[in-house]
């Protein structure tokens, strides 16, 4: 038995930062966050970026978030593809290409804590407080959308609640609002990606990992579908709500601790 171990303990698809324990459980884990978020919508990103956070080297973690979440949402967008409303996701690609330039280039100037408090503080707001209602929203207003959830993502890692306060079921419904949500997700992160790869991040090391977190992932988001065909909408809208209501508290409670 611990010859077997220790067999796996040097197998190469993990890279030398991670024993087989954490990579075991990080893809156990990224069935369970894509199971989660095609129910309810979203949070996955951030419950992934969270654990993370919490076993990776610091350099690796919003990179390597990023590509699990390329295969993670791309999955679930593949899923629920004749669901995706595509003028809404044509239009925040346009403004993510420039998003992840500007992030890129101001990669090590903002404090991640101050970001997470404006975003939090946003999400709270756009769910509980009067506002501009996303189903007023005219679809070229995603493209300015696409500049700053991208911009965000370079450093926070895990912006799907922002997105998702304009991605809503008011006004798409439950399906196309985890379909467009998803699709959105995996242009913002594949930019993502591509310019930490630039910025000389190597991402050969974590791809066997990261291709077994996608399996996983796929998995989930067929499963959780089953889940959420059988969801009233008005149930749907209220986990929606209340997860983001969740996340958004989870990020203040973060930025307070860092600022204080």
């Amino acid at each position: 038995m611990g010859a077997s171990l220790a067999w796996i303990e040097t197998m190469e698809w993990l890279p030398a930062e991670v024993s087989s324990w954490v990579g075991g459980g990080l893809v156990l884990l990224s069935f369970f966050t894509s199971f989660f978020a095609a129910t309810a919508g979203l949070g996955g990103g951030i419950i992934m970026i969270a654990v993370l956070a919490s076993v990776l080297p610091a350099a690796a973690v919003i990179p390597v978030h990023g590509i699990i979440q390329v295969g993670a949402n791309a999955g679930r967008a593949f899923v629920f593809r004749s669901f995706v409303n595509w003028p809404v996701v044509g239009w925040f690609s346009a403004g993510a290409v420039l998003g992840a330039w500007l992030g890129g280039s101001l990669l090590v100037a903002l404090p991640t804590a101050m970001l997470q408090l404006v975003i939090g503080l946003f999400v709270l707001y756009s769910v509980w407080g009067p506002k501009l209602r996303a189903n007023r929203i005219a679809n070229p207003a995603y493209l300015p959308v696409g500049i700053g959830v991208t911009f965000l993502t370079m450093f926070v890692g895990g912006t799907g609640p922002f997105v998702a306060a304009f991605i809503t079921p008011d006004r798409f419904g439950r399906e196309p609002t985890v379909a467009t949500h998803a699709s959105c997700m995996t242009v913002q992160h594949s930019f993502k990606v591509f310019v930490f790869g630039l910025l000389g991040f190597a991402y050969a090391p974590w791809l066997l990992l990261v291709a077994a977190m996608i399996c996983t992932g796929l998995l989930g988001s067929f499963v959780g579908r089953s889940v959420l065909v059988k969801l009233p909408q008005k149930t749907f809208k209220m986990m929606f709500n209340t997860v983001l209501t969740l996340l958004a508290l989870r990020l203040l409670w973060s930025a307070l601790g860092a600022l204080l």
